[in-house]
C-alpha cells in the first residue's frame, strides 16, 4: 500500500499545476548531486566513496481563493562503497503517516520516494494555522540552535536549503510590532514523540525575544533565546532545559535533566569578511571521551536534538566574498575538553543562473582511538580523532 500511493503521488504531481480550483500556481524544484570521499572510516582503516542524487519538486497554489496548498516530493538515490558507509535516512520521529518508500535499503544503491510536504493554510480571525506535513523551525543562531528542537540540521551538514517536514497543527498570531504568540502540535510515529510546543516573542528595545516552553516527545521542557546588537557586533543567545525521558535504559536519556546552550557573535569587517562565532555547551554529551559511543546511542542524539559528543565546543563560521561568482567559507568545531577539531574549508562557485557549485575537504585533528590493555577493543580518546579526512563536491541547479 505504502508503495502504491508513492507511485500515485509521482503520478498525479505534475497534474497539480494545471487543475482546478487552483488559482496561482507554482511548480519549481531542484536536481542536486552530492560526491563524498572518506580516507578512513571510523573505527577501520579502509577508505570509502558514496555519491548521492537528489531530485525534488515543489509545487504551490491558492486553493479556492482562501487556503494556501503546499506539496513537495523528494526522489533520493545512493551509491556507496563499501554498501556500509551511508545508508537512507530512517523514518523521522516526527511524522504520524508513512508517506514514504525506500528500495534496496541497505545495498550498494539504494533509492527513496516521499511525501516531504503536503500541508494547507489560511487565516482565520487574525490566527494564521498551517496544517500537514510542513516545515517548522525555532530559534535564531545560524550555527547551531538549540532551540531548533523539531527537525534540526547537522552543525556540519553542507545542504541546509530544505529543512525536512513534520506532520503538525501550527498556529500563530502577530501583534503590536514585532510580537507573536503561537503553539504547535508535532505528530510523531508513536504517542511517546508527539511534542506540544507553545511560542511567544516579542522585540523590547531592539532585542528579539523569544520563549519555548511544552512537552518535547514527552520532554517537559523550556527554553529562551535573545538577539540584538552591541554597535556592529551581532549576539545571540539561546538555552534550552529538558527533563529526561527514560534516563538509564538502552536509547533513552543519560541524565534526568539537561541544557543545551550556546552564544553566536556576528561581524562583518571592513575588507567583507564575515565571521560567525558560537560557544556551545552540550549537556546532552558527556566531559569523558571513553563515555562518547554510550552518547552516540542515546536518545538526544538519536532524534536530533544533539549531533555532538562532548560538552563545551567553539565554532567558527567565516565567509568572504573574493567575486560576486566565488566565496570562500569555512566551518570549526573544536571540542574544549578533549582538544579534537573538525575543519572544513570551502569554495563556493556560481556556475549560472540558479547552478551553484560547492568544493570543500575537511581535515579532523584528534587523539587516535588506543587498544584496551585488557580486551584489546579500541577506547575512544577525542571525537574527531577516530575517523580520517574527507571531501567532496556538491552541485544544485534549481528551477
Amino acid at each position: 500500500m505504502k508503495q502504491l500511493s508513492c507511485f500515485l503521488l509521482l503520478l498525479l504531481f505534475p497534474l497539480f499545476a494545471v487543475a482546478e480550483p487552483f488559482s496561482q500556481p507554482s511548480l519549481s524544484g531542484s536536481l542536486k548531486s552530492l560526491i563524498l570521499y572518506s580516507e578512513r572510516l571510523p573505527h577501520a582503516n579502509e577508505e570509502g566513496l558514496f555519491a548521492s542524487q537528489r531530485l525534488r519538486l515543489d509545487f504551490t497554489a491558492q486553493l479556492i481563493e482562501r487556503f494556501d496548498l503546499d506539496i513537495s516530493l523528494d526522489q533520493q538515490l545512493l551509491w556507496s562503497d563499501p554498501a556500509s558507509l551511508v545508508s537512507l535516512p530512517q523514518d523521522s520521529f516526527n511524522r504520524v503517516v508513512d508517506w514514504e518508500y525506500s528500495w534496496n535499503r541497505g545495498g550498494r544503491f539504494e533509492t527513496q520516494l516521499q511525501l516531504d510536504r503536503l500541508s494547507l493554510a489560511g487565516e482565520f480571525v487574525d490566527i494564521q494555522w498551517t496544517v500537514g506535513r510542513q516545515a517548522i523551525g525555532f530559534g535564531q543562531i545560524s550555527l547551531f540552535s538549540p532551540l531548533d528542537v523539531i527537525a534540526p540540521f547537522a552543525p556540519d551538514a553542507i545542504d541546509v536549503d530544505v529543512r525536512p517536514g513534520v506532520d503538525a497543527l501550527k498556529v500563530v498570531r502577530y501583534f503590536g510590532l514585532a510580537g507573536q504568540v503561537g503553539g504547535a502540535l508535532v505528530l510523531g510515529d508513536e504517542a511517546k514523540y508527539n511534542s506540544y510546543l507553545l511560542t511567544l516573542g516579542e522585540n523590547l528595545g531592539n532585542l528579539d525575544l523569544l520563549v519555548l516552553l511544552g512537552s518535547l516527545r514527552e520532554r517537559p521542557m523550556f527554553g529562551f533565546g535573545l538577539a540584538g546588537e552591541l554597535g556592529e557586533l551581532g549576539v545571540k543567545g539561546e538555552l534550552s532545559w529538558y527533563r529526561g525521558r527514560e534516563v538509564g535504559r538502552v536509547a533513552g536519556d543519560l541524565r534526568d535533566d539537561f541544557v543545551i546552550a550556546a552564544l553566536e557573535t556576528w561581524y562583518r569587517f571592513d575588507n567583507g569578511l564575515v565571521l560567525l562565532a558560537e560557544y556551545l555547551y552540550n549537556g546532552a554529551g558527556s566531559n569523558v571521551p571513553a563515555q562518547y559511543p554510550q552518547v552516540a546511542t542515546s536518545a538526544p542524539l538519536l532524534e536530533g536534538l544533539s549531533f555532538l559528543l562532548g560538552r563545551h565546543y567553539l565554532l567558527l563560521g567565516p565567509s568572504y566574498e573574493a567575486h560576486p561568482l566565488l566565496t570562500f567559507g569555512g566551518l570549526l568545531i573544536h571540542n574544549l575538553q578533549d582538544r579534537s577539531s573538525l575543519l572544513r574549508p570551502q569554495l563556493v562557485v556560481s556556475l549560472g543562473d540558479n547552478l551553484q557549485l560547492d568544493l570543500f575537504w575537511v581535515f579532523v585533528f584528534g587523539k587516535k582511538p588506543q587498544p584496551d590493555p585488557l580486551f584489546g577493543l579500541p577506547v575512544t580518546r577525542s571525537e574527531f580523532g577516530s575517523i580520517g579526512d574527507s571531501g567532496g563536491l556538491l552541485i544544485r541547479w534549481y528551477f
